[in-house]
């Protein structure tokens, strides 16, 4: 009964402490197992163009490049809204050359960030708001893309594409129940400062957490399965008691 007694006193103070983020690990677990992680990533938001570079188009040789730019490194060919492009780092930046003509293509303008918003998204919302992210960006965007452009569009769940002003490439995109998820992993892994898991905080929560639930299984083996015990004792002494008095009578 000593046990009983020091299992009841901790669960019912560890429960006072530890019991509101029970409910916050329930609900924020919930939250992130009930949505498809695929949209929740928003990958339904872009649309995968698979575009040909054709041959003809590319009056802009390789070799002109790296005769304009002799330092160029990570060089690739690709497209940027079906027109084809050189990307390049050049002396620590980012470049963008235009494949037909050699026209440097980068930093893109608020118009070009539209045209690539529309190529790229796969709603039928129109364009909301335009705005040009060059320094302290939203927790939902990492530093190392900076410049963006961050386009909203009036769909549901107010999904935003993020488009590089450098690259033109779409770098991350964002709608609402992705940023709900945000908050989620945030509360739920309890870190309040980067959203690490790897904290001291959740470490110490979970080992009360254990605790907590260890005592609850001390409880409920007493309630339950001690009890049973008790109450058969009890039952077997009075059926014991009535024989008894029948037999002196």
């Amino acid at each position: 009964m000593k046990m009983l007694k020091i299992s009841r006193k901790l669960h019912k103070w560890l429960m006072l402490f530890i019991g509101i983020q029970f409910v916050i690990w329930s609900v924020s677990g919930a939250y992130m197992v009930i949505f498809d992680i695929d949209y929740i990533h928003g990958d339904s938001l872009v649309q995968q163009h698979q575009d040909v570079i054709n041959d003809k188009q590319i009056n802009f040789s390789l070799k002109q490049v790296l005769n304009r730019y002799p330092q160029a490194e990570k060089l690739s060919l690709g497209s940027f809204v079906k027109q084809p492009v050189y990307r390049f780092s050049h002396d620590g930046r980012q470049y963008m050359v235009s494949g037909v003509n050699g026209d440097l293509l980068s930093p893109i303008s608020e118009a070009q960030a539209k045209a690539a918003a529309r190529y790229y998204y796969s709603g039928s919302g129109n364009i909301s708001e335009v705005e040009l992210i060059s320094d302290n960006p939203p927790s939902e965007l990492s530093k190392r893309h900076l410049p963006v452009y961050r386009v909203n569009f009036d769909d549901f769940a107010s999904p935003s594409l993020y488009i590089s002003q450098l690259s033109g490439k779409v770098v991350t995109k964002r709608h609402e129940f992705w940023r709900g998820f945000d908050v989620m992993f945030i509360l739920h892994v309890m870190d309040y400062q980067d959203g690490d898991p790897d904290n001291k905080l959740l470490l110490v929560s979970s080992l009360l957490g254990l605790l907590a639930a260890l005592t609850g299984l001390v409880l409920v083996y007493f309630k339950v399965f001690r009890k049973k015990a008790v109450d058969g004792g009890s039952q077997k002494l009075m059926a014991a008691q009535v024989r008894l008095n029948k037999e002196s009578v």
